[in-house]
């Protein structure tokens, strides 16, 4: 049972992360690249009618860990305090933005709303890389100190970054050079994802040079990933055990670099939507990849003192997840049907959706 509803909670992070990350990467391009009145419309109508619907997702799966992973959605939610709070007005800024930039058709207000649209959705791939690095990373479980366990074996607090920088630290922090490293990949990744969406959804003047872009970024992005797979065997000794041990489980690299390799032929492809669909790819094969790596951690301890946070260890009484699973059908029938007609009413280019104006 906690095997299903781990898989439960993976497929919608999963979903999350490829929905709501062409809506981060469309600010980035909106931030960078925009630089006329048109283009910056062609991305907002790009993405206005399924933002606020793609970061529900990120709520039924803060709600899936509350119910079927209680201890580590306590855990989690103390630890990361600090970017948590932060992630949240990361969000609200970036929807602000994108709501309030049409109500007054001023220079100055359309400026302060477009950089809060564009920064907040920049800093938000950004965090939510460095979120997986911690999670790859693991953390601090029990607050030791000198050998000694000086809180409850689950308990941990992070702050934003330590004195030393390192991952290998002691006392660690959220922001070290390896989880900076897994933000930077973020950022990167979801710039070619966002600009992908574009090309698919719009005529954008942008188009053609966001193919560039996608192509030279992916160069950038191939390096970073293959540099973070060097440096992975300082974080884990044994980084590619699970993957050895259970052969089946390299189906979501091959996934992985499917999908990036297949981005070095944007500048080709005769549909838009072949670019979003390689971007899909490497997003899910990356995510997945990841997640089958620490297999069946879901945080794991950075010290030998405290075990790690498991699948098992933290998971709520089986009767209550068995219970569940009849509201779980129930809601997946019904976000099959209102994604259906969503994508349906929106289907084609978004140029003349006129999102946001007033």
């Amino acid at each position: 049972m906690e095997l299903f509803w781990y898989i439960v909670l993976m497929t919608m992070l999963a979903i999350y992360v490829i929905l709501d990350g062409y809506d981060f990467g469309a600010g980035i391009i909106h931030l960078f690249f925009a630089k006329n009145e048109k283009d910056k419309k062609a991305i907002t109508n790009a993405i206005g009618p399924f933002w606020d619907a793609n970061e529900v997702w990120l709520i039924a799966a803060g709600g899936v860990l509350f119910f079927a992973f209680p201890t580590l959605y306590a855990s989690s939610f103390s630890g990361f305090y600090l970017p948590l709070i932060i992630i949240l007005w990361l969000l609200i800024f970036r929807a602000i933005g994108l709501e309030l930039r049409g109500q007054i058709h001023n220079k100055i207000w359309e400026i302060v709303w477009d950089k809060a649209f564009g920064i907040a959705s920049f800093l938000l791939a950004l965090f939510f890389g460095v979120a997986l690095g911690n999670v790859v990373r693991g953390v601090n479980l029990g607050m030791v100190a000198n050998g000694v366990s000086t809180q409850e074996a689950h308990y941990f607090f992070l702050p934003l970054w330590n004195p030393t920088f390192s991952p290998k630290a002691e006392h660690l922090g959220i922001i070290d050079w390896f989880t900076l490293l897994l933000g930077v990949i973020g950022v990167v990744s979801l710039t070619i994802h966002g600009a992908n969406w574009i090309i698919f959804k719009t005529n954008s003047s942008l188009n053609k040079k966001l193919k560039r872009v996608v192509f030279r970024l992916n160069i950038a992005l191939i390096i970073l990933v293959i540099i973070s797979l060097l440096v992975w065997h300082i974080i884990e000794p044994k980084p590619f055990h699970n993957f050895i041990e259970t052969p089946w489980l390299w189906v979501f690299p091959i996934i992985t670099f499917t999908g990036l390799f297949g981005l070095f032929k944007v500048r080709s492809f005769k549909k838009d939507g072949m670019g979003f669909l390689f971007s899909s790819l490497f997003l899910l094969g990356g995510f997945t990849s990841t997640a089958a790596s620490i297999f069946p951690n879901l945080l794991p301890s950075s010290n030998g003192i405290n075990p790690s946070l498991t699948i098992e260890n933290v998971a709520a009484h089986e009767y209550g997840l068995s219970v569940g699973i009849n509201w779980f059908v129930l809601a997946v029938l019904l976000v099959i049907i209102y994604m259906a007609i969503q994508y349906r009413v929106f289907k084609g280019k978004m140029d003349d959706v006129g999102y946001g104006e007033h």
